[in-house]
């Protein structure tokens, strides 16, 4: 009797779960994990559905206008969209957390701090198709303020419209993306400095410890975990860049800022490449996949 109590009891809270999250789990299938099989079945096939292989991911790679890294480095850009993205990832990750970590140490205890904070804060808070825009204008000829400054301290070079050259243009949303998410990092290093017990300051100081002593050996360790958090989120969020090379440059001129999001919306939208598409979101989805089990295994090995 008592057996079968336990039994019922068991069946019953198993009903509970799978009413309350059977609708949940349903939509996951339908949005999430169904379309990204097929996406992945797709890349593997021609226009015509026949299974054709590795051959849609040969030729997006070795597509002078994707993805090709032959000749890399020398010359300007176009790279290739591959390229693009990791020059995208060497550049903006190592400013955004470096700026947001300094700006967050700068004005943890400096006068009206939270109102610094809100306003480095609403470059995130723009919209990022906004945020396109704004980097036009900041690297415009006529219009610009850095190309302004630029030409005020006698770098006449770069006092042109920076989107309109290959040579820059990569370079100017990178500059200006770092505006758009350094206060991401700010805030994130922001809580946790709250967390770093004060002792450990107060005690390192009659060790003779000086300022920078302390950020380097009580800070930066301090705020190790918080440090992976920024690195993970910032590398997804330069793999999938879409929109701010949509609305600034549309990937170019002449490709130079094409990155793999633009390139997987023109194979599928204006060449109708749907395998091709697929081969790209599949690399997309591999490259970010890496990126998390990669934090997550860092950070069960922290703990």
């Amino acid at each position: 009797m008592r057996l079968h109590r336990a039994r019922w009891e068991r069946m019953r809270r198993w009903g509970a779960f799978l009413t309350f999250t059977a609708p949940a789990l349903a939509l996951i299938f339908l949005l999430i994990i169904l379309p990204a099989v097929q996406t992945v079945a797709l890349s593997f096939t021609d226009k015509r559905g026949a299974f054709v292989g590795l051959r849609n991911f040969i030729e997006v790679l070795s597509d002078s206008d994707t993805l090709n890294l032959t000749g890399f480095p020398p010359g300007p850009p176009p790279w290739g969209s591959l390229v693009h993205n990791v020059v995208w990832i060497l550049l903006h990750l190592p400013l955004t957390v470096g700026l947001g970590l300094i700006l967050a140490v700068l004005l943890e205890r400096a006068r009206g701090a939270t109102f610094l904070k809100s306003v480095i804060f609403l470059g995130m808070v723009t919209p990022m198709i906004v945020g396109g825009v704004i980097i036009r204008f900041l690297f415009d000829e006529n219009a610009g303020v850095v190309t302004a400054i630029m030409r005020a301290v006698g770098l006449t070079a770069l006092g042109r419209s920076w989107t309109a050259y290959p040579e820059t243009a990569l370079l100017a949303l990178i500059l200006g993306s770092v505006w758009l998410w350094a206060g991401f990092s700010m805030i994130l290093y922001s809580a946790g400095l709250a967390t770093i017990p004060r002792d450990y300051y107060e005690a390192a100081a009659v060790d003779g410890a000086g300022p920078l002593q302390q950020f380097w050996y009580i800070t930066v360790p301090s705020l190790r975990p918080v440090t992976m958090v920024i690195v993970a989120m910032t590398i997804l969020w330069e793999l999938k860049i879409f929109d701010i090379v949509y609305t600034a440059t549309l990937g170019g001129p002449g490709g130079a800022t094409m990155v793999l999001a633009l390139q997987m919306y023109f194979y599928a939208f204006r060449a109708l490449e749907f395998p091709r598409a697929a081969a790209v979101a599949t690399m997309l989805s591999l490259f970010t996949l890496i990126v998390g089990l990669w934090f997550v295994r860092t950070l069960r090995s922290s703990e």
